[in-house]
C-alpha cells in the first residue's frame, strides 16, 4: 500500500450496531474501500462507552473517555469521514448527537475567537460523506422538511468544523424494503466505497473548494465601498452625459484586482499578527487564509502576483478605451504604490501609525479620482478632491476603530499601528473627532462651496454620526484592552456609506435629462 493512500473512516452510528441494517451498510462500504486498496478503519458508535451528555459548563472541561480519545486520533489520521446512521425524526439517532457534542470540541475541531463571535473551521482539508436510511419519501424530506438532518450535519456540524461534505446517499422507503432490495443498497454501499479511488470529490467539487477559500481570502464584504467611491468619481467626470459603462466596468476591474493584490500582500506580511490575534473577526484580523492553512503561502504570492498583473492588463484595456492615458496611469501608479505599501516592505506604512492615513486616502480621493480621470476628467479639477474630503475623513474612524481588537496581537509583533501608538482609549476620542470632521466638512462644502452632489448629506450623516459617537462614548468607558467591537464596526463601516450613496444620487440626479 501507497504511503499516501487515503484514510477512511467509517463511523455507524444505530444504537444496535452491527445487528442493525445500518451496521450492514457500514460494514459492505468499508469492504468496497479496502477491495479498492484504500487504508479504512471502522467505528461502531454503540460499542464505545461514553456519557453523551455535556455535564460541565463548558465540553472542554469535560474529560474525554478512553473510547472517545480513540475514535478523535482516528479523526485525526482520516482523510475522508463517512457517517452511516438512520434518519428518526427528521434528523439522526441520539447516540450520534451525542458523540458529536463530546468529540467536535471548541480549540480542536473548531476556534473560536475571544468573545465566542468569529470562528474557524480546524478540521479543514478532509472531506465526509452521508449515509442514511429513512422512512420518509425522498420527495417529501427534501423539498417539505427541508432536509434537516442533512442540513444539520452538512453545514451546521462538519462544515462548520471546516469538513467538506462531499456526497449524500438516502436509502428508502426502509421499512417496506424487501431482501432484494436491501441487497442492492448493500451492493450499492461497497460500489460507493470502492468509488473513493477515484477521490472523494468530482473535479466540479474540487474546483468550487477552491473558489470558496479564495472568496473568503478576497474578502469581498469591502469591495461594494470601492464600486460606490469609484462611481462617484465616474459620475462627476460624465457632466451630465452617459457613461462608458464598458470603461467603467473594466476601470472597475482594474481597482478590484488591485484590492485583491493588496488583501493577499497583507495577510502575507500580516501573518505573526494575525496568527497571534485573539479577536479576529470579520473586519480585522485578516482573512484567516494563511492562519488556518487553507492557502499556503506560496499559493497567496502567486495569487498576489496574480491580481497585480490582472490589474495592470484591465488598466491597458482602460488606455485602449480611452485618450486620456497620462492622468489614469499616474492616478493609478499612486494609488497602487499607496495601497501595498499599507504592509509591504520595506515601507510598511501600517507598522509605522500611518497605515490608517493610507487606508482613508486610498478609499477616498484615489478610487474616486481613478473613476474621474477614466471617465474623461482631468485630475487637477477641483471636484473630486471636494468630494473625496469628507469620504475620507468618515473612512477614518472605521480603519482606526478596526485596530483596536488588533491591538495586543500588533503591538506583540511590532506593528506600531496608530492604535498601538495612541493607546486605545485615546483611539475612541480620535474616531469621535473624525466623525465630527466628515459631517462638518460636507456641510460646509455644500453650504459654503457650492457642492451640489453633497446636498442634504449632512442630515442622515449626522444624525447617523450622533448615535455612533454615543456608541464610541459607551465604548470608551470600559477598560481600555483589546475585545472584539463588531456592533461599533457595523456603525462606523454604514456611517462611511452616506458619503458615497448621497453624493451617487445626487450626481445622478444631475446627469438626467
Amino acid at each position: 500500500m501507497m504511503p499516501d493512500t487515503p484514510h477512511i473512516l467509517v463511523i455507524a452510528a444505530h444504537p444496535r450496531g452491527s445487528a442493525s441494517f445500518i451496521g450492514a451498510l457500514a460494514s459492505a462500504y468499508a469492504q468496497g474501500a479496502r477491495r479498492a486498496g484504500l487504508a479504512v478503519e471502522e467505528v461502531d458508535l454503540s460499542r464505545l462507552r461514553f456519557n453523551p451528555d455535556v455535564v460541565e459548563p463548558s465540553p472542554r472541561a469535560q474529560a474525554l473517555e478512553p473510547d472517545l480519545e480513540m475514535v478523535r486520533a482516528a479523526i485525526t489520521r482520516a482523510d475522508h469521514l463517512v457517517f452511516v446512521y438512520p434518519t428518526w425524526w427528521g434528523t439522526f439517532p441520539a447516540l450520534l448527537k451525542g458523540f458529536l457534542d463530546r468529540v467536535l470540541l471548541p480549540g480542536w475541531a473548531f476556534a473560536e475567537s475571544e468573545g465566542g463571535t468569529g470562528y474557524e473551521g480546524l478540521l479543514a482539508g478532509k472531506t465526509a460523506e452521508l449515509i442514511t436510511t429513512m422512512d420518509t419519501p425522498g420527495f417529501v424530506y427534501r423539498f417539505i422538511y427541508g432536509a434537516p438532518g442533512q442540513r444539520a450535519m452538512a453545514r451546521a456540524t462538519l462544515g462548520f468544523c471546516g469538513i467538506d461534505v462531499s456526497r449524500v446517499t438516502r436509502f428508502g422507503i426502509a421499512k417496506t424494503a424487501d431482501a432484494a432490495v436491501r441487497a442492492r443498497w448493500l451492493e450499492a454501499a461497497a460500489a460507493l466505497g470502492a468509488g473513493l479511488a477515484q477521490g472523494a470529490l468530482t473535479p466540479a467539487q474540487r474546483l468550487w473548494r477552491r473558489v470558496k477559500v479564495w472568496a473568503s481570502a478576497l474578502r469581498l464584504q469591502f469591495y461594494p465601498m470601492t464600486l460606490i467611491s469609484y462611481g462617484v468619481g465616474a459620475l462627476a467626470a460624465s457632466q451630465g452625459q452617459a457613461l462608458h459603462h464598458g470603461l467603467f466596468w473594466l476601470g472597475f476591474l482594474v481597482l478590484f484586482l488591485l484590492e485583491a493584490a493588496t488583501v493577499f500582500s497583507n495577510d502575507l506580511n500580516d501573518y505573526d499578527s494575525d496568527r497571534q490575534n485573539r479577536f479576529w473577526g470579520p473586519f480585522n484580523g485578516g482573512s484567516r487564509a494563511l492562519v488556518s492553512g487553507a492557502i499556503t503561502r506560496g499559493g497567496l504570492v502567486q495569487g498576489a502576483w496574480a491580481a497585480g498583473l490582472g490589474s495592470v492588463a484591465a488598466l491597458a484595456g482602460v488606455l485602449w478605451l480611452t485618450p486620456h492615458a497620462p492622468g489614469t496611469v499616474l492616478v493609478f501608479l499612486v494609488t497602487a504604490v499607496l495601497a501595498l505599501a499599507y504592509t509591504l516592505p520595506p515601507v510598511k506604512l501600517s507598522h509605522r501609525g500611518l497605515g490608517e492615513v493610507d487606508v482613508a486616502v486610498t478609499h477616498s480621493i484615489a478610487v474616486l479620482l481613478f473613476g474621474y480621470v477614466t471617465q474623461g476628467g482631468a485630475m487637477g479639477d477641483g471636484l473630486p478632491w471636494l468630494l473625496a474630503l469628507p469620504l475620507g475623513l468618515s473612512v477614518f474612524p472605521a480603519i482606526l476603530l478596526s485596530g483596536i481588537p488588533d491591538h495586543d496581537a500588533d503591538r506583540a509583533a511590532d506593528k506600531n499601528t496608530l492604535v498601538v501608538k495612541l493607546g486605545i482609549g485615546r483611539s475612541f476620542g480620535v474616531a469621535a473627532l473624525f466623525v465630527g470632521l466628515a459631517v462638518v466638512a460636507a456641510l460646509v462644502l455644500w453650504l459654503g462651496y457650492g457642492v451640489a452632489a453633497l446636498a442634504g448629506l449632512a442630515l442622515p450623516a449626522g444624525v447617523h454620526g450622533v448615535f455612533l459617537m454615543r456608541a464610541l462614548w459607551r465604548e470608551a468607558q470600559k477598560p481600555a484592552q483589546a475585545r472584539r467591537i463588531d456592533g461599533l464596526m457595523v456603525w462606523a463601516l454604514s456611517f462611511i456609506l452616506w458619503f458615497g450613496l448621497v453624493p451617487l444620487v445626487n450626481l445622478s440626479w444631475l446627469a438626467s435629462p
